[in-house]
């Protein structure tokens, strides 16, 4: 991209129409390389980084590329298995970058797996001090009681220390089956599926519904594509990038 007007870009970007995007200018609510542009004239180039109300806005997806995919049951959350099961790489890999993982799935858990080329995000996103939050729905045997719910957002005793979630709540319950969705920012290994058992309740199926401010939507398991400017910029402020 070549030196473009900024309320050009902005829009570009979708952002807003360019009429708004210049008012958005006028007002203060942009800046260019950390500082507040308010010139309808000021033009930018690809080097330049962009915020809107302190949300950076992305106008290059192939130097900043993030993906959202909805990995099935059974999909191994790496790019190559020495078992010869089914990887990642056999759904992403007409993607002509390098991506790394953002934390991962187990063999038996489907849903939002995100993947990006961009190496700080993938660390500040998996990183224990940033506390992404992550949301699940399972579907668990037994009958779970309502009381059960504080107790989880209390704490779990595992074997590598207490888990508890942030959010918990139970969707439906039967005398064989219950429906619960939780979230949670702990980043250790199974440690949603841990916390079900320990309190008693299996898990038939499992399912990642959101990280952060992303959300798996409507999209079949299988399916993937590259996350927008919007989007990107909402998880880029999660994580103060």
């Amino acid at each position: 991209m070549s030196e473009q007007r900024l309320q050009k870009v902005m829009a570009h970007a979708g952002v807003a129409s360019r009429r708004v995007c210049e008012q958005m200018i006028t007002a203060g609510r942009v800046k260019v390389n950390g500082r507040i542009q308010t010139r309808l004239g000021s033009r930018v180039g690809p080097d330049d980084v962009i915020h809107v109300d302190d949300r950076r806005i992305f106008t290059d997806e192939d130097t900043h590329l993030t993906v959202m995919f909805h990995k099935p049951e059974g999909v191994v959350s790496t790019m190559d298995d020495p078992e010869g099961r089914p990887t990642v790489r056999d759904y992403i890999g007409h993607y002509d970058t390098r991506l790394y993982h953002v934390g991962r799935l187990d063999i038996g858990t489907e849903g939002l797996l995100l993947l990006t080329n961009d190496g700080e995000l993938a660390h500040r996103l998996t990183h224990p001090s940033w506390q992404v939050k992550k949301t699940y729905i399972a579907t668990v045997r037994g009958k779970m009681p309502r009381g059960l719910a504080r107790k989880m957002r209390t704490g779990i005793e595992l074997d590598d220390g207490i888990a508890s979630a942030d959010q918990f709540t139970i969707l439906e319950a039967t005398s064989d089956i219950s429906l619960v969705r939780l979230s949670i920012h702990m980043g250790r290994n199974r440690v949603v599926r841990r916390m079900l058992e320990a309190a008693g309740y299996p898990v038939i199926r499992l399912v990642r519904t959101e990280v952060g401010p992303i959300s798996l939507g409507e999209m079949r398991p299988g399916k993937s594509r590259p996350l927008n400017s919007k989007e990107l910029g909402e998880l880029m402020h999660l994580v103060d990038l």
